[in-house]
């Protein structure tokens, strides 16, 4: 294998434009550079005036640099494979490909002209995704359905897989709610979301529960109910309205996650549901993760009875839209398929 030669600075190469015009011969350049013939000739019949154009610019690490280029350049000129390129460089030879395919290929690539053409794309101004059209409209519908930004963004590969147009980031969506200077999004959609303000806040201390008695604990119920494989086990809780004067039961299908609010106009005392026939079990002391599927649920449902509303101004009929508004939302337990989905794939494959 055949030593690499040295290279030109392009500082380098400069002079050696700058001599030829001054009228120095060949020979003259190279003792002063202290180069072959060769390497004066393939400067002088390299680039010309866009080689004295300079670039104020300096690309990060992922992008090429412009003394990245002229190795490329030179290889070329030598010959050198594009692996031999890309070790020389450090980079992917996949990279130097891209780099050299997308600049006028193997006997048209010219380092300058190529910088030119990155440093142009890179200050080209950016259209913001959520300024109008198809996917700005699909994303305010969902917002309003209460949806967050992380299952928009999920959701949106599943019913438009082959639309790439049709994607955006949650943290896109986040930033064009609450970003100042951006705004894509219509400012007020920020309520639609569960914490209903731009930051988070940690959560607060779990609130005390009363005791009843002849609880029966929920580490005790039958082993197949701790299987979410097996449907028809449900978990269910109260959301509590405002001075404890109102409440609302919420029941969980563990398995696919679907909703049921119970209307309770006249109490809400656990030995009532015990009395209709639902065998109830009660988590142990300050351990609502024992019920994780109806706890997450109650933090959905509070975007539609938020904390310390009067909970007894909602129909039957109110609560079975809220329900069915749940059930049309997509879940990331679940991959992002709504809790409906999974229901009826179930019953297909046990009818």
């Amino acid at each position: 294998m055949r030593e690499p030669r040295p290279r030109l600075t392009m500082q380098q190469r400069r002079r050696v434009r700058e001599l030829r015009r001054e009228g120095l011969k060949l020979r003259e350049i190279v003792a002063e550079l202290g180069c072959s013939r060769n390497t004066v000739m393939r400067v002088l019949h390299g680039l010309g005036k866009l080689e004295s154009r300079q670039i104020v610019w300096s690309p990060g690490p992922i992008r090429l640099s412009l003394v990245e280029r002229e190795e490329i350049s030179l290889g070329l000129r030598d010959g050198d494979s594009l692996s031999v390129i890309a070790v020389r460089l450090g980079r992917a030879t996949s990279s130097i490909s891209r780099e050299i395919a997308r600049n006028g290929g193997r006997s048209h690539y010219r380092a300058v002209r190529a910088h030119h053409r990155a440093y142009g794309q890179a200050r080209r101004p950016k259209t913001p995704k959520l300024v109008a059209g198809p996917l700005c409209a699909q994303v305010e519908f969902w917002l309003e359905e209460w949806w967050s930004p992380e299952e928009i963004a999920r959701r949106l590969r599943v019913e438009f897989p082959d639309d790439p147009t049709m994607r955006v980031s949650h943290e896109t969506i986040y930033q064009s709610l609450f970003v100042q200077g951006r705004g894509e999004l219509r400012r007020e959609l920020s309520r639609c979301l569960r914490s209903g303000r731009a930051q988070r806040r940690p959560k607060g201390r779990i609130a005390g529960r009363g005791q009843i008695q002849d609880m029966v604990m929920i580490s005790e119920r039958p082993g197949e109910a701790k299987d979410r494989a097996v449907p028809g086990h449900w978990e269910g809780d109260l959301i509590i309205g405002k001075n404890n004067a109102s409440a609302v039961g919420t029941l969980v299908e563990r398995s696919t996650r679907c909703v049921i609010l119970l209307h309770l106009p006249d109490g809400r005392e656990a030995e009532k549901v015990i009395d209709a026939g639902v065998q109830v079990y009660f988590c142990d002391p300050h351990s609502p993760w024992q019920r994780g599927s109806n706890e997450n649920t109650n933090g959905l449902l509070r975007q539609y009875m938020p904390k310390g509303t009067d909970l007894s101004v909602h129909s039957a009929e109110d609560l079975a839209r809220f329900a069915a508004s749940l059930n049309n939302r997509p879940r990331e337990t679940l991959g992002f398929m709504k809790p409906s989905e999974k229901l009826a794939e179930l019953l297909a494959m046990t009818g």
